[in-house]
């Protein structure tokens, strides 16, 4: 599903042109003379190293674990170790929503978000594989279609259609692209966290060229502002998406094919996952660290007005969520969940508008 919406994009344009939504330097002389730094750069380390360094890092140690357990099921099938599988991919889940309100930088630039993440599923182009018997390499894997592969191919192998999967509908030939599917997820995910860390394919690590912003020779990042505007409009660019594509387009279409995650009936966690990475990246603290005292949020300025209305927003937005019956690819469907979905999206959609019209102007002054 494509990230950001044209309308969105031509409204963040701007501002996202003085920063690297790519890893290619800037090389435009306007672009690189972004002046002063206003924006604490402790407020860009802090959200590097205790937002997206551990999250991808959690991320990676999940993708492990799916593959074990994928290998474990194909090597012994049993129900019980298809449950296991089920719990691995539910747990992979979180650490990849919760990194959603920053896919900027290796993830976008070496198209790990697409490989990873693509739906729906393109299921004529997935039998048409799985009735061949082309040898399922990592190099075959690797130019597969991205609606091929990734998470939500796993979970149409692990769960099937309607979420009834039993370990004897597996075929050999599903367990060999299951666990195909796995390691190249394990792979992306290992590099992705190395990119960040130790640095991926010749180029630094990522955390530094963040972390370091406004720093001479900083092609990237020129000025601090510049990296904390990248930080905002991943927010900006989430909401839209949870509001505007992932409950918009299966909801307006009554379509459950166009529902995120519609196998394992995973939408609203996932959706909720999302939430919390907004609040991640604001606060300036995954789920490892307790507290951060640099952040947007200080920013902001803690307990200030606009603090206390943006936590009540995201509050909100969680609780609306909440009231959206479950499992969401039927309640699309039913008009008597048509008032709840639209208050979430409303919810959504107002704390969109917070961080565009009152949190982006402090990162571009």
């Amino acid at each position: 599903m494509p990230r950001f919406s044209l309308p969105l994009r031509l409204m963040l344009a701007p501002v996202l042109v003085s920063g690297a939504l790519t890893l290619g330097a800037c090389n435009d002389e306007d672009c690189c003379s972004v002046p002063q730094d206003t924006v604490d750069a402790a407020i860009i380390s802090t959200f590097a190293d205790q937002v997206v360094v551990p999250t991808y890092q959690d991320l990676a140690t999940s993708l492990t674990t799916l593959d074990s357990a994928a290998r474990a099921l194909q090597a012994d099938p049993s129900q019980e170790r298809l449950t296991a599988a089920k719990t691995a991919w539910f747990a992979a889940r979180i650490p990849w929503e919760e990194s959603e309100s920053f896919l900027f930088g290796p993830v976008d630039s070496y198209g790990f978000d697409p490989a990873l993440d693509s739906w729906p599923v393109n299921r004529t182009d997935l039998d048409a594989v799985l009735a061949s018997n082309d040898p399922l390499t990592a190099e075959y894997v690797r130019n597969l279609q991205e609606t091929q592969k990734g998470f939500h191919t796993v979970e149409y192998l692990l769960f099937g259609d309607g979420g009834t999967k039993q370990v004897g509908d597996f075929t050999t030939r599903q367990f060999e692209y299951l666990t195909a599917i796995t390691l190249e997820m394990k792979t992306i995910s290992t590099s992705l966290s190395d990119a960040w860390t130790k640095g991926f394919d010749g180029r630094p690590p990522y955390r530094d060229t963040l972390a370091n912003a406004g720093q001479s020779g900083n092609t990237a990042y020129p000025s601090t502002q510049a990296a904390a505007q990248e930080m905002v409009g991943g927010i900006i660019n989430i909401l839209d998406e949870v509001a505007n594509g992932k409950i918009a387009d299966p909801y307006d279409a009554k379509d459950p094919n166009l529902v995120e995650s519609q196998f394992a009936y995973n939408s609203l966690s996932d959706f909720s996952n999302n939430l919390d990475s907004v609040l991640h990246v604001y606060r300036g603290f995954g789920d490892t660290v307790a507290t951060a005292q640099h952040s947007l949020r200080t920013l902001v300025g803690a307990n200030s007005a606009l603090d206390t209305r943006i936590i009540s927003e995201l509050d909100a937005a969680q609780d609306a969520l909440a009231r959206i019956p479950e499992p969401f690819r039927e309640s699309i469907r039913d008009p008597a969940s048509a008032d709840e979905i639209e208050a979430a999206q409303a919810a959504i959609r107002k704390l969109q508008t917070t961080f565009e019209s009152e949190v982006l102007p402090l990162v571009t002054r």
